[in-house]
């Protein structure tokens, strides 16, 4: 079982920085792919950004690409999601996920096997 926490979000102006954490355990973690996702009230939950074992292949949503980055230490257990030039459309709840079946950094939340509880991230103009 792996275990989820998530950590950074907040309330900040658009075109303001927000780093988010994800601490992982109860896994190898350098055995997982890790993905963000966020989801805005009254939508449906949606892919930000996944990375592979070792970080050396990512994907991004359309949406993010060029703003966000995602990164992770595997000596930490951690996986990041640095957000810059935030906009109001950014204001989501964002979510950790773990996939354990590959190496592929995967786009669909269906193949994602454990999940963190979420953390605010709010943008205001």
């Amino acid at each position: 079982q792996v275990q989820l926490v998530e950590s950074g979000g907040g309330l900040v102006q658009a075109g303001g920085s927000l780093r988010l954490s994800c601490a992982a355990s109860g896994h190898t973690f350098s055995n997982l792919v890790m993905g963000w996702f966020r989801q805005a009230p009254g939508k449906e939950r949606e892919f930000v950004a996944a990375i592979s074992w070792s970080g050396g292949r990512k994907d991004y949503a359309t949406a993010v690409k060029g703003r966000f980055t995602i990164s992770r230490d595997n000596a930490k257990n951690t996986v990041y999601l640095q957000m810059n030039s935030l906009k109001r459309a950014d204001t989501a709840i964002y979510y950790c996920a773990a996939d354990g079946t590959s190496d592929n950094p995967r786009r669909y939340r269906y193949l994602y096997d454990y999940w963190g509880q979420g953390t605010q991230v709010t943008v205001s103009s």
